[in-house]
């Protein structure tokens, strides 16, 4: 059945050429998606799901854009039936009709495809290196969004004034590619996120975290539930631990473990052990002690330890990337309605995905570092490229396009910047205007 509905969808009088597509996101990829979820176009629109698919991912491109103006300028509308007006209204109930499925079914195909790169030029030791971590993102202030997502709640029953997701990532630090991710309702939290995404994380691996992520249960499910799996948290500064042998600078400790964890995860064991080394953050602060459950002193040094912990800030930068450069000066996501806002994320990080993938390729056919390429200057290049030849070319070229702007990428490698003078802090935002808090409602 849903192959008969798929030979329709395409079935159209003169079918755009789906060979052209890109090596990256192939259009079985994208009629796999739609195929999986039971989401393909059963009738000969001008607006097709396969079409569909590519302007949510577009979307996160040109977020300074209406979804009409996208559609207009990158011409996604089927030329063939040009007797059918493309308006606001048409954009809204076919990105209705494709809904969130397929793009989350996309996103999760392509991210466990591209993640190959750093499977061979990427590695730690013989691992594969990786960062998690949450963020927050601001949603657009709609009934449905504040009901199903909440937001942040302030002293005197006041509320944010826009409704909020969380949501934890799980990054390749070299290439800061998003291998997978969840997100949901504000009130959960990170530590949930996180659970759900140790299924992701691969064997012979180390998985650097934040020191908001400090759980017995959370780092020892994720070296008891893989093979080779390792990870590296900074201790908190009331960590208490007993050396079992070692130094201060470098030993192994253990740790008791909380009767509240035991009693959650009955499987937990009452002490743990860890290696604790003492490093310096670099940046003239106070020394820090980082816990691995890498023990081997002679193949790990400290300095190898403290240097994987600062490429954790990579999974930093690609927050604000997505938050921030891809977002440009909108303060929240485009879509009222709870499908769309899960199906702009969802296509917002296969953008994200897919601009990373050409600067990893880029980096390497330039014998550089992707951390050496500019991001904004990718970004940026990509959306003047495409809007100058949307008209041009078959809609289903985009991926093919960011292959020919890999010269152009590193024509402008980032220049070598100094160190840090001053401690990283976070600097009050001037208002303007006073600012307006809701009340929640009883």
């Amino acid at each position: 059945m849903l192959s008969d509905t798929i030979s329709l969808a395409v079935d159209l009088p003169s079918p755009p050429d789906w060979r052209r597509l890109g090596a990256h996101l192939p259009y079985e990829w994208v009629e796999g998606a739609l195929a999986a979820t039971d989401k393909a176009s059963i009738r000969s629109r001008r607006l097709p799901a396969q079409q569909v698919v590519w302007l949510v991912i577009s979307l996160a491109l040109y977020r300074h854009l209406s979804v009409k103006d996208i559609v207009d300028s990158l011409d996604l509308a089927l030329p063939e039936l040009a007797d059918r007006c493309i308006t606001s209204s048409a954009t809204t109930q076919a990105r209705q009709r494709v809904g969130a499925e397929p793009l989350k079914w996309l996103f999760e195909k392509s991210a466990r495809q591209w993640i190959v790169h750093d499977e061979a030029h990427y590695l730690f030791k013989g691992l594969h290196l990786l960062a998690m971590d949450g963020t927050t993102l601001r949603l657009a202030d709609s009934a449905a969004n504040r009901e199903h997502f909440g937001a942040q709640n302030y002293p005197n029953e006041k509320v944010a004034s826009y409704p909020q997701t969380r949501a934890v990532t799980l990054m390749m630090a070299d290439t800061q590619l998003i291998r997978d991710a969840r997100f949901g309702r504000y009130s959960v939290s990170e530590m949930t996120h996180a659970h759900d995404l140790l299924a992701s994380v691969p064997d012979d691996s180390l998985t650097v975290f934040d020191r908001g992520f400090f759980s017995a249960q959370l780092l020892s499910n994720l070296t008891t539930g893989g093979n080779n799996r390792h990870f590296l948290i900074p201790a908190k500064t009331n960590t208490k631990w007993t050396v079992v042998e070692g130094t201060e600078e470098d030993a192994l400790v253990e740790m008791a473990i909380s009767a509240q964890a035991r009693k959650a995860d009955p499987n937990l064991p009452k002490t743990w052990r860890a290696r604790a080394v003492k490093v310096d953050d670099g940046d003239g602060g106070k020394p820090r002690h980082l816990l691995t459950s890498l023990t081997d002193r002679k193949l790990i040094k400290r300095a190898d330890l403290a240097a994987c912990y600062q490429r954790r800030w990579r999974i930093e930068t690609s927050y604000r990337e997505l938050k921030q450069s891809m977002l440009g000066s909108a303060l929240t996501l485009r879509s009222m309605s709870v499908e769309g806002t899960e199906q702009e994320i969802w296509g917002a990080m296969i953008a994200y995905n897919l601009i990373r993938i050409e600067m990893a390729k880029a980096a390497l056919e330039a014998k550089c570092e992707p951390t050496s390429i500019s991001f904004l200057l990718a970004l940026t290049t990509i959306q003047n490229e495409l809007m100058t030849i949307g008209r041009a070319t078959s809609p289903g070229t985009i991926p093919a396009r960011l292959k020919r702007l890999r010269d152009r990428l590193v024509l402008d490698l980032k220049a070598q910047r100094p160190g840090r003078k001053f401690d990283r802090v976070v600097k009050a935002v001037a208002q303007r205007y006073p600012e307006k808090r809701l009340t929640k409602k009883a």
